[in-house]
């Protein structure tokens, strides 16, 4: 600490700061000036103004915060054919397919719809036609299904959320034991 090394004395009611140097003290003052500014109220203004007063207002607001966007990250920038504006469509055949082991004799889980209000309905109609557009999604005959229900969001849109609790019932959890840190600083002491 700087105050410590020289040796330094704060005196707080006179504003200054006692440094000893070599022979002599340095003092260094604080500023003395007091401020005459005075917040006040609009009816503490108009009262000034209606006696022909000299004064100076200043009036503080509270600036709006400034609106982020993806466009202003430098990384995105940077990079715009890995961070695109839409997805072009689902990712090329993996060498593993994707797959959900189920419980064994397992019969599909169909439930049936839950109710939807006629602007759900509109939404719906209208996210599941640009799920198709984007290649997303394709038709199914498939004998699973679950249904769909909207979550709306703070600025008024719909999420569309679905409930695979059904599902994920009859599926085979994948449990892997997470390996303890301490155990490991343990294994890695004698490297």
């Amino acid at each position: 600490d700087w105050l410590i090394l020289h040796d330094a004395v704060i005196v707080c009611g006179k504003k200054e700061v006692h440094v000893p140097l070599k022979k002599r003290m340095l003092v260094v003052k604080g500023d003395d000036y007091v401020s005459r500014l005075k917040v006040v109220s609009c009816m503490k203004v108009k009262k000034y103004v209606d006696r022909g007063s000299y004064l100076f207002v200043a009036q503080v607001v509270e600036k709006e915060p400034i609106e982020r966007r993806l466009e202003d990250v430098s990384i995105i920038r940077k990079f715009p054919n890995v961070f695109p504006e839409d997805l072009p469509g689902l990712l090329p055949p993996q060498q593993v397919e994707f797959e959900i082991e189920l419980v064994p004799g397992a019969a599909p889980v169909a439930c049936a719809p839950y109710r939807l209000a006629p602007s759900e309905m509109k939404e719906l109609a209208k996210q599941l036609q640009e799920l198709l557009d984007k290649g997303f999604i394709r038709p199914s005959l498939s004998p699973w299904g679950a249904p769909v229900l909207f979550v709306k969001k703070k600025e008024g849109s719909f999420c569309m959320c679905i409930d695979y609790r059904e599902l994920n019932k009859l599926t085979i959890k994948n449990r892997y034991p997470l390996l303890r840190i301490d155990d490991l600083f343990d294994q890695l002491q004698g490297s």
